[in-house]
């Protein structure tokens, strides 16, 4: 009679455990229906589904088995399984799986509860667990840290929405980033990332820079707040922000260019999407001259902002051509995605603003990064509490993964 088994091996990882036991399962002629294996701190767990047939005395194969674990000194568990048990398991296969992943400065046990909590009580089954983050060294400072989990799910959600609510709510009591995504084709073939400029790739928002040089800083950044918060139409508030630039010397727009400050994680996270193969565009209700500035340094394909107007050396308080609001963001973004010959699910799109909203609804990763709470509500994604480089482990690359392309890059 044909039997099916599980086995289950653990103990020191050690060269030469798999091959040892597969050696032997190979004498007896054994498929192997199903096989895994991890290894945390140096401890190896490894699992294999076999099947004997009925030519096969299981006896012997898994005597054999036995003793080479005893001569490693492996524990060895053999549990038997029903066939209609393994044809129900089987069928789960159609079933959707999905990614969750949590981001953190450093992982706790309050954490993995919560999210699995959500995870059982929507009805899902957790098939893998991976640690994407570097080793954390008992040395070093938390603030420095980024630590990331990926959990593989299966199953049907019995409400998407309100799971993502759920996450949603965790993340804001526990200060961390959660992202729950379809695990499917798309997900690991995005091919271009639309970012945001202003309070994304850099630390601050250009307009309220160049008020502070014009001596209208804070009736700029008052109705900078007000736009970002969603309150004012973007395009008004935009013309009624330049306006007040009216006069401003050239030279000034050369000097805040040279000492942006670039966003933790950007340089990190360009080089490896560049060294990854992706493009990279630049989508800003900002400024043209900016976005070029940021292009050059960074490396990054496509820019498209405004184009501030200058005359005889000054400011005039006008832009040439259209607005970039979020409805041309949108617009722009599809345009690249075309011209690349991209479907939108390969294209991921990041802002922190209220005029971010409509590229981040297209696009099939579409991440709010330390965004206005209204913008965190309605994005799918966010993240709040890492660096851009942070997007990395949403599309399931590790430290180790990236710090290879970077070398690699920078040789």
């Amino acid at each position: 009679m044909r039997e099916i088994i599980l086995i289950n091996i653990s103990g020191n990882d050690k060269p030469g455990v798999t091959s040892s036991i597969t050696e032997i399962l190979s004498r007896y002629q054994v498929n192997i229906l199903d096989i895994g294996q991890s290894v945390i701190h140096d401890t190896l767990s490894l699992g294999m589904v076999v099947e004997m047939s009925d030519e096969v005395d299981s006896s012997p194969v898994l005597k054999d088995v036995l003793f080479r674990c005893h001569e490693m000194d492996m524990a060895v568990r053999f549990t038997p399984i029903d066939e209609q048990d393994y044809e129900n398991w089987v069928e789960h296969q159609g079933k959707d799986r999905y990614i969750v992943t949590l981001l953190a400065r450093i992982v706790s046990a309050i954490q993995i509860a919560a999210i699995t909590d959500i995870v059982a009580s929507n009805g899902l089954n957790i098939d893998n667990i991976n640690r994407l983050s570097g080793r954390i060294s008992l040395d070093d400072n938390p603030s420095d840290q980024k630590a990331c989990v990926e959990f593989s799910v299966r199953g049907e959600p019995k409400d998407i929405a309100s799971m993502r609510a759920q996450f949603l709510k965790v993340a804001n009591d526990l200060d961390v980033d959660i992202a729950f995504q379809k695990d499917n084709a798309y997900r690991r073939n995005r091919r271009l990332v639309a970012f945001d400029m202003d309070s994304t790739l850099i630390e601050a928002e250009v307009i309220d820079e160049l008020a502070k040089r014009a001596g209208v800083g804070e009736q700029v950044a008052e109705i900078t707040e007000s736009a970002m918060r969603g309150e004012i139409d973007f395009t008004e508030s935009f013309k009624r922000r330049v306006a007040l630039l009216k006069g401003l010397d050239e030279s000034v727009l050369e000097d805040i260019a040279a000492n942006l400050p670039i966003t933790e994680g950007a340089e990190n996270l360009i080089s490896a999407l560049r060294a990854l193969g992706f493009k990279t565009a630049i989508l800003s209700g900002g400024f043209t001259y900016f976005g070029q500035y940021l292009k050059n340094k960074l490396g990054i394909d496509y820019v498209h902002a405004n184009e501030l107007a200058i005359e005889n050396g000054k400011v005039t308080g006008e832009v040439v051509g259209r607005v970039v609001d979020g409805q041309r963001k949108a617009e722009l973004l599809k345009d690249i995605a075309d011209i690349e010959r991209l479907n939108l699910d390969q294209v991921i799109a990041v802002g922190d603003g209220a005029n971010d909203l409509p590229m981040l609804g297209i696009a099939g990763l579409g991440i709010a990064f330390r965004a206005k709470p209204v913008v965190k509500e309605n994005a799918e994604h966010a993240i709040s509490n890492l660096g851009l480089d942070g997007i990395l482990y949403l599309l399931g690359v590790r430290d180790r993964d990236s710090e290879e392309l970077l070398t690699k890059r920078g040789s």
